[in-house]
């Protein structure tokens, strides 16, 4: 009881904080990353034929696609 009266927060809310934060900003990275290789660079689009490197931006969206969920599911699984 000390903890509130000195101002301070219960500690599963600061986990539970801590698990919204870190799910939010890991999604935001991923997003990031891959709208800036994927559009910016040209790698997701497919022009004239399908090149090597959008098959090899694919391969690393789906890879890093998976392990974002793993991540999040890692996370909220004890939630």
């Amino acid at each position: 009881m000390d903890e509130f009266e000195q101002g301070g927060m219960d500690p599963q809310v600061t986990r539970y904080f801590r698990k919204i934060i870190s799910s939010f900003s890991f999604g935001m990275l991923w997003m990031l990353i891959m709208s800036t290789s994927g559009i910016y660079f040209r790698l997701a689009l497919v022009e004239d034929s399908l090149k090597w490197y959008n098959i090899l931006f694919y391969i690393i969206f789906l890879l890093t696609l998976f392990l974002l969920l793993r991540f999040l599911y890692n996370t909220w699984k004890d939630a």
